[in-house]
């Protein structure tokens, strides 16, 4: 079974240097109906203006992955980590006990495009940490390649939450499969194209809850990426 959230459904706010797309509440937006899906509370979709940015500010108790499709972000934070994420990396930051930290577009002409997600940790009271990932296009095409796990398997990225993160990147026709274990569920993410899954076309920006199904199985229709969460 999946619950569909189309991306014209997601809560919008253009504030001229940022425009966002809110899947869960988030902010100035609130929907009680779309809260969070599981350990999955966040999920912005952001685009951010050349030269501007979020300034300074703190997060507490929530593990935060940032995806960057185009352009490039300019990370720093308390904890003394300073870099610039390009497009096709990602970053991994544990709020724990508490961090504040800034993201800025370094560029004066190219906005940047970003994921930003936010999963409830295992516990509260963490100490913070902080990781990057960067992936060559070769290894997520045509499958589901493990960025980010609670055991780091495969060279992930390490998330304090009983939650695995798959990126996949696919050609027309392309197809690729995952088992889902009893009791789990997952939320799939089309980040670029167009895909079916479970007999439903989905297009960028949309979204999926699927639950109470045994595999799951997306073919592409064009090229396409997708982010597939695999959540307790």
């Amino acid at each position: 079974m999946s619950r569909i959230r189309k991306a014209a459904e997601r809560g919008h706010f253009n504030h001229g240097w940022l425009d966002t797309y809110h899947t869960f509440s988030f902010g100035d937006y609130y929907d009680p109906a779309h809260m969070s899906f599981r350990s999955l509370r966040v999920f912005n979709d952001d685009r951010v203006q050349p030269g501007q940015g979020f300034g300074m500010h703190g997060h507490r108790d929530m593990e935060i992955v940032t995806y960057v499709l185009e352009g490039a972000l300019e990370h720093k934070d308390s904890m003394g980590y300073g870099s610039i994420i390009r497009a096709g990396e990602l970053q991994r930051m544990t709020a724990g006990t508490g961090v504040r930290h800034s993201e800025f577009n370094p560029s004066d002409t190219e906005w940047v495009h970003l994921y930003q997600i936010w999963l409830l940790p295992e516990r509260k009271g963490l100490e913070p940490s902080y990781q990057e990932l960067a992936l060559g296009e070769d290894e997520k095409r045509g499958r589901f390649r493990l960025v980010a796990s609670p055991d780091g398997a495969d060279g992930s990225m390490t998330i304090h939450q009983d939650v695995c993160l798959f990126l996949a990147s696919l050609l027309p026709g392309q197809s690729v499969g995952r088992e889902i274990e009893p009791g789990r569920a997952a939320w799939l993410q089309v980040l670029q194209g167009s895909v079916n899954i479970l007999g439903t076309t989905l297009s960028v920006g949309d979204g999926a809850a699927v639950t109470d199904e045994n595999t799951l199985s997306v073919q592409a229709i064009v090229s396409s990426e997708v982010l597939l969460f695999d959540l307790a």
